[in-house]
C-alpha cells in the first residue's frame, strides 16, 4: 500500500502561501471555463491573477495561447518564453515561442527557436522545419530590400476594432468591421461562434475578441458617410466579408448562424462553422432574402471568404471541408447550364498543408490569395499566382512592406482608380485589423540610418527589431545587421517614431521628422537598449513623502510618470514597487508606513491606466538598508536619506 505523508505547517507565511494556492486554484477553474468557451478576453485577467498567486505552467501556457488567439503577439511571446523554460514544459511551447517571435519580426531569434523545437521534437517533418527557417531567412532579406511602394492606412474606414475585406461597390467601398457603436448592436444580437448550450451568449459582445460581432459597412464616397450595408443577412451573428458581380446586382457573403440542432446540445460546447450565402437586387433596388450556398455544411465544416467572378459564373471560397490538403483550402465551384453550382474543385496547385484564404482575381486574371503554408514573413502573407493558358503558373510572395510579420490578407483591386487594398493586423494600425492601400507612385525622398547599442556595454546589438512608425500612418520593420546597423527610406514632410527592441532589453523610442528638409538628405538616429535584470532594484529618484504620510506629492508624481512611460513602452513587463524607510522609529511602524507608501504609488500607476495585474506593492520598512544605518547606529541625515527610497524591480519580461 502506498504511504501518504501529510506535512503540517504552522507558520503565518506557510498559512498565507496555502491560502494563496487555494485561491489560485479557484481562479484557475474560472479561467479554464472562460478559455474553453473561447472567451479569451475574460480568461486572460483571471489567468494573470492566478499566476501572480502561484506561477504554474498551466497558467503560463494558457496565457500564451489566449494572447495568441486575440493576436496580441508581444504578450504571447512573453508568456511562451516563460512557459517554454518552465519544468516539464512541452515542445509545443517552444514552437509557440518561435511563432510569436516571428510574428514580432524577431526573425533571427525565431529561427533559433524553430531549430530548438526540431531538436526537441524528433518527429517533425524535415520539410516543414526547413520551410519555417527559410521563411525567417527570406523575411530578413525582404525587409532589407523592400519594394518601392508606400502603404497608406485608410483612416476613414478604420476604427479601434477590426476592419477588413474592403471591396469597391458602385460609388462606395464595402468592408467588414466589428466596431462597437450603436448601429452595430441590434437589440436581439445573440451572436456567437461558440457557446455551452446552457444559455445564449452575451447579446452585445463576442467573447472571442471582446468586441461587437462582424457586420458589413459601406462608405458612400459621394455622401462621405459610413453606415451598415442595407441587406438583411438573416443573422444576428457574424456577417462578412462580401463579393459582388460586375453589374452590382448579385452579392455573396459569409455569415454565422446557430442552427436549431445546436441549441439542443445542453451542457455541451458547440462550434458554429461559417457559411456562404448570396442575395440579388430586385427591381426596386432592394436586396432579397439570402440563399444558402449549396455546399454549406454548418455542422461539419466552414465555407468562407467568397469571391464571385465579375460574370457571376465562378465562385471561389476557402473551406476546411474533408479531402483538402491542409487547414483551409481554396476551392472553385462553376455555375452549370441549369443555373446550379457544380461540385467544388480543390485548387491543388496553390493549396498547402497550411491555410489558404481570401481568393481574388484581378483584371488580368491573376489570382491573389493569402497563405501561411508558403514561404512567407509570418502569419498570412499575400501571394500572386500568375495565370497561364493551362491554369496556374508562377506563384510569388508580394514581398515587404506589402506583407508583414503579422496577418496580411483580403487583397482587392479597385478598377475605378487603380488602387489596391488589403487588410493587416500589422503594428502601427488604428485597431486589430486595418484596411490599407498600396501607393505605387509615391517617391522616397530621404534616408534614415543608425545603429542600435547596448546601453550598458556600449556594444552594437545585432538582430534587434527596429520599427519606423509614421505618425498617423503605417509602419516598417527591419532587423539590425551584424554590426547593429539599420536603415529606412523616408517620405517628405512626415513625422516618425523609431523604436528598437530585443528580447531581454527595454525598448528605446526616438522621434524625428522630414518636415522642412531638402531632398537627398540622410538622417542619423542611434538607439540604446537597456538590458533587463530580473529582481534587481532600480531606484526612482526624488520620490519623497511628507513626514508620516503616504500621499503622492507633485514632485513624486513627475518621477512616477517616467515609470508609467516605461510600462507603456514595455507592455509585457511586470514590476514590484518597493518602498523603504530609514531605521529611525519602530520597526513595525516603518513596515506599515512603507507598505502604505508602496500601495499609494501602485494606485497612482493604476490611475494612469496600467493594468493592476502587472503591479505588486511591497513595503520593506527598514529591512534592506543600503549602508550601515541600522538600529542604534549613529548616522547623518544624508546617510539616513539614502535608505529612504522607492525602487522598482522587473519580475517578468
Amino acid at each position: 500500500m502506498m504511504k501518504l505523508t501529510i506535512g503540517i505547517c504552522f507558520s503565518a507565511y506557510c498559512m498565507l502561501a496555502t491560502a494563496l494556492t487555494v485561491k489560485a486554484q479557484y481562479v484557475i477553474k474560472d479561467a479554464d471555463k472562460q478559455f474553453e468557451l473561447y472567451n479569451y478576453t475574460k480568461a486572460i485577467p483571471l489567468y494573470e491573477e492566478a499566476y501572480k498567486k502561484k506561477a504554474t505552467l498551466h497558467a503560463a501556457e494558457r496565457l500564451a495561447q489566449a494572447y495568441s488567439q486575440i493576436n496580441n503577439y508581444p504578450q504571447s511571446e512573453s508568456w511562451f518564453a516563460i512557459a517554454s523554460k518552465m519544468p516539464n514544459t512541452k515542445p509545443d511551447n517552444v514552437l509557440g515561442y518561435a511563432r510569436a517571435l516571428q510574428h514580432n519580426a524577431k526573425f533571427s531569434e525565431a529561427k533559433a527557436q524553430y531549430l530548438n523545437y526540431g531538436t526537441l521534437n524528433k518527429g517533425i517533418a524535415p520539410k516543414l522545419l526547413a520551410g519555417w527557417t527559410a521563411s525567417c531567412d527570406s523575411a530578413i532579406k525582404w525587409m532589407r530590400n523592400p519594394k518601392q511602394v508606400v502603404i497608406n492606412n485608410q483612416k476613414k474606414l478604420n476604427s479601434k476594432q477590426a476592419d477588413w475585406g474592403a471591396v469597391r461597390f458602385g460609388q462606395g467601398i464595402v468592408f467588414t468591421s466589428d466596431r462597437i457603436d450603436s448601429i452595430n448592436l441590434p437589440k436581439n444580437n445573440n451572436g456567437f461562434l461558440w457557446f455551452d448550450g446552457t444559455k445564449k451568449p452575451d447579446k452585445k459582445t463576442y467573447g472571442g475578441t471582446g468586441n461587437a460581432y462582424l457586420k458589413l459597412y459601406v462608405d458612400e464616397l459621394k455622401t462621405d458617410s459610413i453606415h451598415l450595408f442595407p441587406v438583411d443577412a438573416g443573422t444576428d451573428y457574424h456577417f462578412g466579408p462580401a463579393s459582388f458581380t460586375r453589374d452590382g446586382k448579385t452579392m455573396f457573403f459569409a455569415l454565422t448562424r446557430i442552427p436549431d440542432v445546436l441549441l439542443k446540445n445542453k451542457n455541451k460546447t458547440a462550434t458554429v462553422n461559417v457559411e456562404v450565402y448570396s442575395s440579388t437586387m430586385d427591381a426596386d433596388g432592394k436586396w432579397t432574402e439570402p440563399v444558402s450556398f449549396k455546399y454549406n455544411k454548418v455542422n461539419e465544416y466552414s465555407v468562407a471568404d467568397p469571391f464571385i467572378t465579375p460574370d457571376g459564373q465562378s465562385l471561389y471560397f476557402s473551406s476546411n471541408m474533408p479531402g483538402g490538403k491542409g487547414g483551409a483550402d481554396i476551392y472553385v465551384s462553376l455555375k452549370t447550364d441549369a443555373g446550379d453550382w457544380g461540385k467544388p474543385t480543390n485548387l491543388s496547385d496553390i493549396n498547402t498543408e497550411g491555410n489558404e484564404r481570401t481568393p481574388l482575381f484581378d483584371t488580368k486574371n491573376n489570382l491573389y490569395f493569402s497563405s501561411d503554408g508558403w514561404i512567407g514573413m509570418g502569419g498570412l502573407d499575400i501571394f500572386r499566382a500568375f495565370r497561364t493558358g493551362t491554369g496556374i503558373g508562377r506563384i510569388e510572395n508580394l514581398g515587404y512592406p506589402i506583407n508583414s510579420p503579422k496577418d496580411d490578407f483580403s487583397f482587392s483591386v479597385d478598377a475605378n482608380d487603380g488602387l489596391a487594398y488589403f487588410s493587416s493586423d500589422r503594428d502601427g494600425g488604428l485597431g486589430s485589423d486595418d484596411i490599407y492601400a498600396i501607393d505605387n507612385k509615391a517617391i522616397m525622398e530621404f534616408k534614415l540610418e543608425g545603429t542600435v547599442y547596448n546601453a550598458k556595454t556600449g556594444q552594437p546589438v545585432n538582430g534587434a527589431r527596429v520599427t519606423l512608425e509614421k505618425v498617423n500612418g503605417s509602419s516598417l520593420v527591419i532587423e539590425t545587421d551584424d554590426k547593429g546597423n539599420y536603415s529606412f527610406n523616408l517620405s517628405k514632410d512626415s513625422e516618425y517614431n523609431v523604436k528598437a527592441e530585443k528580447t531581454a532589453f527595454r525598448v528605446d523610442i526616438e522621434n524625428l521628422a522630414t518636415i522642412g528638409l531638402t531632398a537627398s538628405e540622410v538622417l542619423t538616429q542611434d538607439l540604446h537598449l537597456t538590458p533587463i535584470e530580473l529582481y534587481k532594484g532600480v531606484r526612482l529618484e526624488n520620490i519623497y513623502y511628507d513626514f508620516d504620510k503616504w500621499d503622492i506629492r507633485p514632485d513624486a508624481a513627475v518621477e512616477l510618470d517616467k515609470l508609467v512611460k516605461i510600462l507603456q513602452d514595455n507592455p509585457t513587463i511586470w514590476i514590484e514597487l518597493g518602498s523603504h524607510t530609514d531605521s529611525r522609529g519602530k520597526d513595525s511602524y516603518n513596515l506599515t508606513l512603507s507598505q502604505k507608501r508602496a500601495e499609494s504609488a501602485v494606485a497612482y500607476l493604476i490611475a494612469k491606466g496600467i493594468d493592476r495585474n502587472r503591479l505588486e506593492a511591497r513595503g520593506y520598512g527598514e529591512t534592506v538598508p543600503l549602508n550601515k544605518c541600522k538600529n542604534d547606529v549613529e548616522c547623518t541625515d544624508a546617510e539616513h536619506q539614502l535608505n529612504r527610497r522607492t525602487e522598482f524591480k522587473i519580475t517578468k519580461m
